[in-house]
């Protein structure tokens, strides 16, 4: 069961969150970590883990390591060190694109369980995302990410194997199922 404390996490993100908006979409951020935390717990997430999911963002996109002090204030340290393995960088400006996306990649594969679980409901999320928008929008969805069309599918391919070199849970196995699926609709485009 859920407590107070992940209820207090909610009402974090969504203060945390409250102007920022999904990319290329009028849709609320909160949408976003309301969707990892379900994808969390529907994989076996504990409280800590999901407020973690809830708060997957906050470090990288909110105030780096102030952010991060406070989410260790408010929810413990095992929530803070699962955020903050989920933190693609907290460096200001952010490190080239590509640079970044294989540290992110290379850190997954000796991640605890725990930030393995918060990442790849994350990338299950998003990878939905993706699919839904790219039935929608087609080639013009690639504009919105800095990686583009290739860079996005290598991501995310590269993501699936990282997890699958530590164990191949359903979680895993789902993010493969969605990213092949957008593999094979890029494909069938050309």
């Amino acid at each position: 069961m859920l407590s107070d404390k992940f209820t207090a996490a909610l009402v974090y993100a969504t203060e945390l969150h409250a102007n920022q908006i999904r990319k290329g979409s009028e849709v609320p951020y909160i949408a976003h970590l309301l969707g990892v935390a379900s994808i969390a717990l529907e994989y076996g997430a504990n409280e800590e883990e999901a407020i973690a999911a809830l708060l997957h963002d906050a470090i990288e996109d909110q105030g780096g390591a102030t952010i991060r002090a406070e989410i260790q204030h408010r929810f413990g340290e095992t929530v803070a060190t699962i955020v903050q393995g989920c933190t693609d960088t907290d460096i200001t400006p952010k490190p080239p694109w590509r640079e970044r996306k294989q540290a992110y990649i290379d850190h997954i594969i000796h991640a605890s369980p725990s930030v393995r679980l918060v990442s790849a409901a994350d990338k299950l999320y998003n990878a939905q995302s993706i699919v839904k928008d790219y039935r929608q929008i087609g080639e013009d969805l690639w504009e919105r990410f800095t990686g583009k069309k290739a860079g996005t599918l290598w991501y995310y391919r590269s993501l699936v194997h990282a997890f699958r070199k530590v164990d191949s849970t359903p979680l895993v196995e789902e993010l493969d199922r969605v990213v092949s699926e957008l593999e094979q609709l890029v494909e069938q485009n050309h």
